[in-house]
C-alpha cells in the first residue's frame, strides 16, 4: 500500500503526464485492487461462458422436446415410439417417457394377470417419472448456483476495491499534506476503476 501512496505522490507533480486509460489504471493500481479486478474479470468470463452454454443448451432442449412431442402426438403406438427413441434419450421429455415405458414393460412382463398390480404399477410409473424429471432438472440447472452467488457477491467485491482505492487516495493526501486535485485524482481514478 505504501508503494501505491508513494507512486501517487510522485506522480502528483506531473498530472499532465498521467495516463488514465484502463490498462494504465490497472498497472498503477495497488495489489489489492489488481486482485479484485482480476477476480471480477475471471468470474465475469466464467459467468458469460455459463450463460452462453445455458442459452444454447435450452435451445437444444426445446428443439428436442418439440420434436419428441410431435412424434408422441402423431398417432404412433407407444411401443414403436419407445423403440424409435432408443436407450439414450436426447431430451428430458423423452427421458421421462423412456423411464415410464421401461417401468411399464418391466411390470407387464413380471406380473401378468394380477389385478392389484395395476394400482401399484401406476404409482411406480409416477415415481419413476418424478425421479427422472428431478434428475433431468438437476442436469439442466447445473452451475445456476454459481451464477446466483456471483451475481449477489460481485457488487460487494467491486465495492471493496473502490473503498481500498479511496483509502489510498486519502493516504496520499496525508503523505503529501496537499489536497490538490493532482494528489487526489490518481487514487480516485483507481477507486472508480475498481
Amino acid at each position: 500500500m505504501e508503494n501505491s501512496v508513494i507512486n501517487a505522490v510522485t506522480l502528483a507533480g506531473s498530472v499532465g503526464e498521467l495516463d488514465f486509460s484502463m490498462l494504465s489504471l490497472f498497472l498503477r493500481a495497488d495489489l489489492i485492487v489488481k486482485s479484485v479486478i482480476i477476480i471480477l474479470l475471471l468470474a465475469s468470463i466464467w459467468c458469460w461462458a455459463i450463460i452462453v452454454e445455458k442459452v444454447l443448451g435450452l435451445k437444444k432442449l426445446n428443439a428436442g422436446a418439440a420434436k419428441f412431442e410431435q412424434a408422441f402426438w402423431s398417432g404412433v403406438s407407444l411401443d414403436e415410439l419407445y423403440n424409435r427413441t432408443g436407450a439414450q434419450p436426447k431430451d428430458p421429455m423423452s427421458a421421462v417417457f423412456i423411464a415410464a415405458m421401461r417401468e411399464w414393460n418391466r411390470a407387464v412382463s413380471s406380473s401378468a394377470g394380477d389385478p392389484t398390480a395395476s394400482v401399484s404399477l401406476s404409482e411406480r410409473i409416477e415415481r419413476v417419472m418424478q425421479i427422472t424429471l428431478a434428475r433431468e432438472m438437476d442436469r439442466a440447472e447445473r452451475y445456476m448456483t454459481f451464477l446466483a452467488t456471483t451475481g449477489s457477491t460481485a457488487p460487494f467485491i467491486g465495492l471493496f476495491g473502490t473503498v481500498w482505492g479511496i483509502m489510498n487516495s486519502f493516504q496520499s493526501i496525508a503523505v503529501s499534506k496537499n489536497t490538490s486535485l493532482a494528489v487526489v485524482a490518481p487514487g480516485i481514478a483507481e477507486a472508480l476503476f475498481a
